[in-house]
Parts: C-alpha cells; structure tokens; sequence
C-alpha cells in the first residue's frame, strides 16, 4: 500500500509540473527529487507493512500570493530563478517541504552565484525544519548577502524565516534592512508591508508608536 500512495504522490506532482508549464529541460530535477525520496522510503520505511491509520499529520502551509508578487518583483519571471521557484512552489503544495528544498538545493548548484537562489533555499531549509533556522538555512541566507550585499531579498527572506520561527524583533531588524534597499517607487514594496504584516500583525502599531517614542527637542 506504501508504494501506491508513493506512485500516486509522483503522478501529482507530475500533474503539477505540467499545470505550471516547468520548463522540459529541467525535468530531471524533480524527477531526481522524486528517485531520492523513493530511495529514502525503501531504505527507511517498510513498505511491505500492511497500512494502518497514523495520527499528526503536517498540515500544509498554503502559498502567500503578495509574497509570490515580491518574489517575482525582487528576482525576476520567466527566467533562470522563476524555473526553480515554481518547482519548489509545485513540491510545497504537495505538501513536500524536503523536496521543495531539494530543488533549492539543486538550484544553488547549477548558479551558485545568485543571491536570489541561496535566499530562497534558505527559506526553504527553514520550513523544511518546521520553522526553525537551522545552520544551513542560516549559512544559505548570509551567503546571499554576501553575494550581493545591496540587494532587498536576502533581508527581506530571512525576516520571513525569523517571523515564522518566532523571533519577532529580528524579523523587523532584516525587514528594516530590506525596506531600506527597496527604492520607494518599487512595483512590490507594497506586497512587501503585506507580507510583513500578515507575520507581524503589531509592526504597524510599532511604527506608529516611534517617532512618538522619540525625544522632543
């Protein structure tokens, strides 16, 4: 029974690569992801187990359609970093966080000197460790900045991962960094606020409070 729902989860995402248009020429990502994940089932698993029901089912976070428009205003469509996005994009709706970063992964790989990718596999990498910010996740997003130091979406991915693991204040001390380097006329600065204030719902209570919080001279 194991290996019929493991079939049935390859045809999905199949299906999904498909409704997207991914790119042909880039199938072997996902289907690499999918021979691994396959590998990792019959070597851990016991797929000769009668099934039987299982509690604690991870529930699947949908995807945020002003964090797409940000991402699409900060690295770009229909190009190298959008192929990547979207498969990722097809694996999280599977509810398939670790293949989401696995195509990251691979990503960062194939151009290992785009701050766009290490970004986006730094945010992947956290919510494939439930929201956490492991090493890795966190050595992805400084080697964004790294690369390129004045660009808005490394601060900008890594606040999202600090909002999502619960460290409110430095969440507002990357995104304080993003707005900075995001020119006040941007297509996606506003997206950007929202994004914001959907994981920060007293951020706009805080900026209120500020300048009221400064010293009169």
């Amino acid at each position: 029974m194991g290996w019929v729902v493991f079939g049935a989860f390859a045809l999905l995402v199949i299906a999904l690569l498909l409704l997207i248009r991914f790119p042909r020429r880039l199938w072997t990502l996902p289907a690499m992801a999918i021979m691994l994940a396959g590998a990792g089932y019959a070597w851990q698993g016991q797929p000769g187990l009668p099934d039987h029901p299982v509690e604690g089912v991870a529930s699947v976070r949908p995807l945020d359609p002003d964090l797409i428009a940000v991402r699409e205003g900060l690295f770009g469509r229909f190009n190298f970093d959008y192929s990547y996005f979207m498969a990722a994009d097809a694996m999280t709706r599977a509810g398939a966080p670790q293949l989401a970063a696995t195509v990251m992964l691979g990503a960062v790989r194939k151009a290992p000197g785009d701050p766009g990718l290490w970004a986006g596999l730094g945010l992947a990498m956290a919510e494939h460790d439930g929201d956490q910010l492991s090493p890795a996740a966190r050595y992805a997003f400084d080697k964004a900045v790294e690369l390129n130091p004045s660009h808005p979406g490394p601060p900008f991915y890594h606040g999202i991962a600090l909002a999502r693991s619960g460290d409110l204040e430095g969440a507002r001390r990357e995104w304080g960094k993003a707005l900075q380097l995001t020119p006040k006329d941007a297509s996606y600065r506003n997206d950007m606020v929202a994004v914001m204030l959907k994981l920060d719902p007293g951020l706009a209570e805080a900026a209120r409070q500020a300048p009221a919080a400064a010293p009169a001279r």
